[in-house]
């Protein structure tokens, strides 16, 4: 296909995403090209499996409703080398945990994911923030109007799915083995003081 100027819209796409060098929205590049989402869409199908298919060291990766190019996740080892970066952020269990309720759940609040874990998870909260997974998505109109919470592209990238509604679904079993180990965390009631 090509774009208003006659250009490959497949090559403009990939021009705009090197150069930008962020997810763009197939909305912006539209418009920018001069066609339309659905030609964006098969357009980017198609480069996504030549990039895969070649075995290049980049890849375009979709991320909700926009693109972005980045590098292939074989690659990461030679990038980290070159710019001698530490290689990833660490996720303790708890943070792990955290995040997966905010995946499944958002946007929730702090006070629905504490509900959830028992626990305080102001810490793992925090540390998820600074490492760029989840952000604020506004706020719940409730008293006190507490900050929901949300997973970000970043996160999508991190785990490779394309979208949240991509997320894998929870096994039954697994949700009962959850259940169980969460009432076997649980402290025992006190006993009952007589006065």
């Amino acid at each position: 296909m090509e774009s208003n100027s006659g250009k490959s819209t497949g090559a403009v796409i990939e021009a705009l995403l090197f150069t930008m060098g962020r997810s763009v929205s197939i909305k912006d590049l539209a418009q920018v090209i001069g066609v339309s989402e659905k030609e964006v869409r098969e357009e980017a199908g198609k480069l996504i499996n030549d990039y895969q298919e070649s075995g290049r060291g980049l890849r375009i990766v979709e991320l909700e409703d926009s693109l972005q190019m980045c590098a292939a996740p074989d690659m990461y080892d030679y990038i980290n080398a070159m710019t001698q970066q530490p290689v990833k952020p660490v996720l303790t269990g708890v943070m792990l945990e955290t995040l997966a309720i905010i995946a499944y759940k958002q946007p929730v609040t702090r006070a629905e994911i504490e509900q959830i874990r028992g626990v305080n998870c102001s810490h793992a909260v925090n540390r998820l923030l600074e490492y760029g997974l989840i952000e604020e998505a506004g706020r719940l109109q409730a008293p006190g109007r507490p900050i929901l919470l949300a997973t970000t592209e970043e996160f999508l990238r991190a785990f490779g799915v394309s979208s949240a509604d991509n997320l894998p679904d929870v096994m039954p079993e697994e949700m009962e083995l959850l259940r169980t180990e969460a009432e076997e965390e649980l402290p025992e009631k006190p006993a009952k003081v007589e006065v």
